[in-house]
């Protein structure tokens, strides 16, 4: 990788992509830094202080967002309303037919969809940024802090209406930087600024182990940490590279004098089909019953039962329906990204067949089986993943500042590793043999 890097700096267009990359990753740091009109900042640090160990039910969104969110910065929402619409609408795909045709259109029926997801983006931003203010002027963003309640000073509509659009306005021009990175840097901008954001809360979250630790001034727990990290890396890697390959031939075809087809290929079914969706997924619906609890006040028996066994992330009930939410997801959603049929029947049209099988239902019947047999480790894989900070939890006693967790290793590697293939297919189509050496 550092290889790969090395040569792309010694080629003059792939270095201008790269430092143009480091600039826009440079301006959106900054933007994570920069307070919203008409928040105490001084009363965000002391509450964010006293929250360092717990973040609450906001944890997820805080990370995609770089630490941002809980300090009410413009760029405070992040990245996530990009990547919640770009999921619904990708869900959409598969019951609208409008959507599904669009998608078969090629690059106008893509655009037309990456129009709707930056409308949705907008949206949702605006319905995120209203929730974010609800919340912290009620004093549920940092429960337990004393001046929770005097975060936003002035409760006037014209400052809730400003903090709104300063937030909505701040999703769009984080959207906008992704792109911007997407068409003249090197490529998946908005993968990349959410590797930033995932990447920044690295070094704090250590040096936090290390402080709370208690065997040899804390170095032990933190070389721990770091050891675990690396073995999960490892395994991350060899996870999301593996795949299911299966077999593909293609019939001679006569048209004229000339033949075509009578090559091999194979379908790539990978192991992780799904990514880091079914963890996102899992982690928000597990939030909603929490978030309702809390926005309520209820005493009823229901409530004290969400309290006291949804809430915290080393109980076994929270653990055991957190695992089996992932395992469901992931099967769910590789049944709606993943249509055997469609791809039997594409086979079967330029006259692809598996060897052994009958072309057309048989076909599909043995992908959907393939298919059924790698989700099961792929599903577990991610369960177990995902639960390491609950363990780490319980190991280290209440350490909840885990950096190494399943959705930030997940992301980190996925993202670093299709970057590299990026970076290395560029350098390929640059770098190559003549006929004069």
């Amino acid at each position: 990788m550092l290889t790969a890097f090395a040569q792309a700096f010694k080629t003059p267009d792939l270095r201008k992509k790269l430092l143009f990359t480091l600039g826009i990753i440079v301006l959106y740091r900054l933007g994570t830094h920069v307070p919203m009109p008409g928040v105490n900042y001084k009363n965000v640090q002391t509450c964010v202080d006293q929250a360092q160990q717990n973040s609450g039910l906001f944890g997820l969104v805080n990370m995609f967002s770089g630490g941002a969110l809980l300090q009410i910065t413009i760029f405070a929402l992040g990245i996530m309303p990009y990547i919640t619409a770009s999921i619904i609408l990708q869900l959409l795909t598969v019951v609208i037919p409008r959507l599904e045709a669009l998608k078969k259109e090629g690059q106008a029926g893509t655009a037309k969809i990456t129009q709707y997801t930056r409308y949705l983006t907008v949206a949702l931003a605006i319905l995120q940024g209203t929730g974010l203010v609800a919340t912290a002027r009620s004093g549920a963003l940092f429960s337990g802090c004393q001046v929770a309640t005097e975060i936003i000073p002035n409760r006037s509509i014209f400052t809730t209406i400003t903090m709104v659009v300063t937030m909505t306005a701040g999703t769009a021009c984080v959207m906008w930087l992704g792109e911007v990175i997407t068409d003249r840097g090197i490529g998946n901008g908005m993968s990349i600024l959410m590797f930033i954001s995932i990447a920044s809360s690295f070094p704090s979250s250590l040096w936090a182990i290390k402080k709370q630790g208690h065997l040899a001034g804390g170095w032990i727990e933190f070389g721990t940490v770091l050891l675990v990290g690396l073995v999960m890396v490892g395994l991350v890697v060899f996870v999301e590279q593996a795949q299911r390959r299966v077999p593909v031939q293609y019939a001679k075809r006569m048209i004229g004098r000339r033949s075509y087809g009578g090559t091999s290929t194979y379908i790539p079914l990978k192991v992780n089909q799904a990514g880091v969706i079914p963890v996102i997924f899992a982690s928000s619906l597990l939030y909603i019953p929490a978030l309702i609890v809390q926005f309520s006040n209820s005493t009823a028996g229901w409530a004290t039962w969400v309290k006291d066994n949804l809430t915290k992330g080393d109980h076994p009930y929270y653990i055991v329906s957190y695992f089996l939410l992932i395992v469901f997801f992931a099967f769910f959603y590789v049944a709606i990204s993943f249509n055997p049929e469609e791809v039997a029947d594409n086979m079967k049209k330029y006259g692809g067949f598996i060897p052994g099988i009958r072309a057309g239902r048989p076909t599909a019947e043995y992908l959907s089986y393939v298919l059924n047999r790698i989700t099961w480790p792929g599903s577990l894989y991610l369960g177990l993943i995902a639960l390491v900070p609950t363990m780490a939890l319980i190991i280290f006693g209440g350490v909840q500042s885990f950096p190494l967790g399943g959705t930030s290793i997940l992301i980190i590697v996925g993202v670093g590793l299709e970057t590299v293939k990026q970076i290395e297919s560029q350098l390929q189509q640059r770098n190559y043999e003549g006929f004069l050496r």
